[in-house]
C-alpha cells in the first residue's frame, strides 16, 4: 500500500480547493511521487557557489514524469535565472533559501524563477527566496526618500501561459523589482504566501496577475514598497486576452503605493473581479482603478475592507487617497475605456484624502454603488495637501492642486451612495472642503448619507454642480 505523506494530503487539499474554484480535477496530488533532491544533482548550498545548473537539472528530470524538485532547509542555494517545468511540484522545505545572484550573467530571463506554458506547476513549501534589494540599488535620495536602483535588478518570479498553477506558503524578501507576475495564466491558487520587501524600493509589487483568468489569491500577507496586489492588462502579455475572474480575499497588505488596485496597463478589457474582506494597514491610495488604456473594466466589487492612506514622498504616485477610480487617458491620443458595474459595500478607513471617483470628457464612469463605505479624514504627515494625483498621464496635469470634500464625483453617472458617511478627525486643513462634492454627474442618490462639511462656517455640507 502506497503511503501518502501529510505534504501530499496538503497538496490535495490545495488541489481540491482549485478544483471549486476552476472546475479542473487532478489526482496526482494524491498518489506517491518521485523526489528529486537538488543535492543529488549537485546543488551545494553554501551561498557562494553557483547552484543554478545542478537544480536546473533536477528540474528538467522531474519533468519528464513529475515529481517533487525538493531544495532542502538549512541551506543558502545561490541562483540566476532557473525555468520551471510542467507537472512538477517544486518545493522549498523548511527554511531552504534561494538567494538571487548580483551578477547579471546568471540570467538568462526577465527574473529569476520563470516558466512559460507549464501546465500542473506547483510551488510550495516555507522557504525563502531572497531578492537582495539592498544589493541591487545604487543609493539614497534622502530628497525623494527611496532608494534610486542600479541599471540591473531582476523580478523574481514572472510564470507565463502556465495553467492549473499553485503557488502557496512560500516567503519572498528584498525583491529588487516586481515579486511575483503571473502573465497570461489560467486556474491559479496563490494561498498564505508572506512577501517582505522594503517599502522605500520603488516597482518592488508584491503580486501581479496580468491577462489572467480564474485566480484566487488569499490568506497572503504583504509588505511591499509599491503597489501590493494589482490586476492588470499589460502589452507584454496581449496575445492573452482579457483579465477576468479574479478574487483576492483575506489579505493583508501595508505598501507605501496602491493597496488593492487595478491598473494602471489595461490594454484590454478586465472584468469580473472581486476583493473581499482584505485589511489594507497603510497605503498612499487603499482602494484605486486606474484606466489609462483602451481596455473597459465592468463587474468589479470590494467588500469588507478596512484601509488606511496617507500622504508620501512625492515619488510615489498616490496622495493618500482613501479610494480612487479614474478613468483618464494615459496621453492625448489614448481612446480610453470605460468603467461601469462597480460595487463598493461595507469599507471603512482613514485618510489623509478623498474618496474619489473620476471619469473624463470621453470615459464617464457609470453604475456606482457604494454601501456602508465611511471615511475619516485627517492630516497626520508632513507632505504637502491640496492635491488630487492624476499619473500616469500627459493628457492632463499630473498632480493637479484641488480642494478635498470627503468624496469628490465628477464626470460620472448612475450613482448610488447608500449608508455612506464622512467624517473629519482633528487636523482640517482649510483645503478640506465639503463632505460630498458632484460635478458632472448625472442621476446621483443618496439614501442614508451622513456628513457635515469639514469648515461648516464656509462650506455646505454638499454642493453638487
Amino acid at each position: 500500500m502506497t503511503r501518502v505523506t501529510r505534504r501530499q494530503t496538503l497538496r490535495l487539499a490545495g488541489m481540491l480547493a482549485l478544483t471549486r474554484l476552476t472546475g479542473c480535477v487532478s489526482l496526482q496530488g494524491a498518489r506517491a511521487v518521485k523526489v528529486y533532491d537538488v543535492k543529488d544533482f549537485g546543488a551545494v548550498g553554501d551561498g557562494v557557489a553557483l547552484d543554478t545548473a545542478a537544480i536546473q537539472r533536477a528540474i528538467d528530470a522531474a519533468s519528464t514524469e513529475g515529481g517533487q524538485v525538493l531544495i532542502r532547509g538549512g541551506r543558502k542555494y545561490l541562483i540566476g535565472t532557473l525555468t520551471l517545468r510542467p507537472g512538477i511540484d517544486f518545493h522549498l522545505a523548511d527554511d531552504a533559501e534561494l538567494l538571487v545572484s548580483t551578477n547579471r550573467a546568471d540570467y538568462s530571463g526577465p527574473a529569476a524563477i520563470v516558466a512559460y506554458g507549464a501546465t500542473g506547476l506547483g510551488i510550495f513549501g516555507s522557504g525563502t527566496i531572497n531578492g537582495r534589494s539592498p544589493e541591487f540599488m545604487d543609493h539614497f535620495d534622502t530628497a525623494n526618500e527611496w532608494w534610486r536602483p542600479k541599471m540591473f535588478r531582476p523580478r523574481l518570479f514572472q510564470l507565463t501561459g502556465c495553467h492549473d498553477l499553485q503557488v502557496a506558503g512560500i516567503s519572498i524578501q528584498h525583491a529588487p523589482s516586481w515579486s511575483l507576475h503571473l502573465v497570461g495564466c489560467k486556474r491559479v491558487l496563490v494561498d498564505g504566501i508572506k512577501i517582505r520587501n522594503q517599502l522605500d524600493v520603488p516597482n518592488c509589487d508584491g503580486i501581479d496577475p496580468d491577462h489572467c483568468q480564474d485566480v484566487e489569491i488569499r490568506n497572503c500577507d504583504i509588505v511591499c514598497g509599491d503597489d501590493a496586489i494589482a490586476i492588470k492588462n499589460s502589452k507584454l502579455g496581449d496575445q492573452f486576452g482579457a483579465c477576468s475572474n479574479v478574487v483576492v480575499k483575506d489579505c493583508r497588505v501595508q505598501t507605501q503605493d496602491a493597496g488593492l488596485k487595478i491598473g494602471t496597463e489595461t490594454t484590454q478589457d478586465i472584468h469580473d473581479i472581486r476583493f473581499e474582506r482584505c485589511n489594507v494597514q497603510s497605503s498612499s491610495r487603499g482602494l484605486c482603478i486606474q484606466l489609462r488604456d483602451a481596455g473597459n473594466l465592468y463587474n468589479v466589487s470590494f467588500s469588507d475592507i478596512k484601509f488606511v492612506s496617507r500622504y508620501h514622498s512625492d515619488p510615489w504616485w498616490g496622495r493618500g487617497e482613501a479610494i480612487s477610480i479614474t478613468a483618464i487617458p494615459r496621453n492625448p491620443e489614448t481612446k480610453v475605456g470605460t468603467i461601469r458595474n462597480l460595487r463598493l459595500s461595507n469599507i471603512a478607513g482613514r485618510a489623509e484624502n478623498s474618496i474619489r471617483i473620476r471619469g473624463s470628457a470621453g470615459s464617464r464612469v457609470s453604475d456606482v454603488v457604494m454601501d456602508n463605505v465611511s471615511v475619516t479624514l485627517d492630516r497626520w504627515t508632513k507632505y504637502p495637501g491640496g492635491l488630487f494625483d492624476n499619473r500616469p498621464t500627459t493628457a492632463e496635469p499630473g498632480i493637479e492642486p484641488h480642494t478635498n470634500p470627503g468624496i469628490h464625483l465628477q464626470h460620472a453617472d448612475q450613482l448610488v451612495l447608500h449608508d455612506c458617511k464622512v467624517n473629519w478627525g482633528e487636523n482640517r486643513p482649510d483645503y478640506f472642503t465639503h463632505a460630498l462634492r458632484a460635478q458632472d454627474c448625472a442621476n446621483l442618490s443618496m439614501p442614508g448619507f451622513v456628513g457635515r462639511a469639514a469648515h461648516p462656517d464656509r462650506y455646505t455640507d454638499v454642493a453638487i454642480s
